[in-house]
């Protein structure tokens, strides 16, 4: 049981958008290495140890790739290294931007991921049905449509497999046509079940003015905590962005600032806030073990 999916929805919004926002517009070597660290180890507690198969198979290669490719295209930089066989030069400066941009593009998808896991369809819905009613079942069957595809994906190619036709059957040719079954048999599933979710949520009056909602969320003061511990971590943290006490530069020549009193205090600021989510389940597991022994 997650303790961070129990707290109120804005709190979970809240902490996300906080969390990518920084990672996505400001790529300071520092923050992405702790803003990875602490993605993955909250993927790892939501998902289990297969986070870390996908990240090593799937987000890491697409990483090094980016890394790779950006000094073969962009060629700024005042720290020249070599040049390529067509007469353009491989800047460091290139090279490093291409390290932070595949890190950047590792803790938004870690990220997301766990925004995946904890804000479900009910909690978006929750928050956005009345403000913009539309895009957030839009939204909402978005965010649910992929695993819900792959799922139905399996389910057709095990029952297609019992007829002889999964795409481990026949020549080359048979298999590929077996897969476009199963692909079109499902993507006509998908189809048909957003027009079946759009007629019902229609039936239910869904959008119109005057219609009430039932929900199962409070904000209590356990959330009012949370909420002002995110507000003040995020100001403080903006506060040494505007101050320069964190920066970064890229280009013309690569520079980040000194590591003083003020810069740790933001690194562990955010060391802090990326950590939040294991730190409120370690605690609850604490407080649970000390129930437990005193019955």
């Amino acid at each position: 049981m997650d303790t961070f999916s129990g707290y109120h929805p804005l709190i979970n919004f809240t902490y996300f958008v906080i969390v990518i926002g920084i990672a996505m517009f400001y790529m300071h070597p520092v923050l992405l290495a702790i803003s990875l660290a602490g993605s993955l180890a909250y993927s790892v507690y939501l998902k289990g140890r297969r986070t870390v198969k996908v990240f090593l198979f799937g987000m890491l290669p697409a990483c090094l790739l980016m890394m790779i490719i950006n000094p073969l295209f962009s060629h700024e930089g005042a720290t020249m290294l070599f040049y390529m066989h067509d007469g353009n030069p491989v800047t460091l400066e290139s090279i490093l931007y291409g390290i932070g941009s595949g890190a950047m593009l590792a803790c938004v998808v870690s990220w997301f991921s766990a925004f995946h896991a904890v804000m479900t369809s009910d909690k978006f819905m929750y928050l956005f049905g009345k403000i913009i009613p539309a895009f957030s079942l839009l939204l909402s069957m978005c965010l649910r449509f992929v695993p819900r595809f792959t799922g139905q994906i399996r389910k057709v190619a095990q029952a297609q497999q019992c007829i002889g036709r999964n795409v481990n059957n026949g020549k080359i040719w048979e298999r590929a046509m077996h897969g476009l079954k199963i692909l079109s048999i499902t993507t006509t599933w998908a189809l048909e079940n957003s027009v079946e979710t759009a007629d019902s949520m229609k039936s239910r009056a869904y959008g119109l003015r005057g219609r009430t909602n039932f929900s199962i969320y409070r904000f209590d003061k356990r959330d009012a905590g949370l909420m002002l511990f995110l507000a003040a971590v995020f100001c403080l943290l903006m506060a040494c962005i505007a101050n320069k006490q964190i920066h970064i530069l890229y280009f013309p020549v690569f520079a980040m600032n000194r590591p003083t009193p003020a810069a740790v205090l933001s690194y562990g600021l955010y060391g802090l806030l990326c950590a939040l989510p294991l730190i409120l389940n370690i605690l609850e597991d604490i407080k649970w073990r000390s129930l437990r022994s005193n019955i």
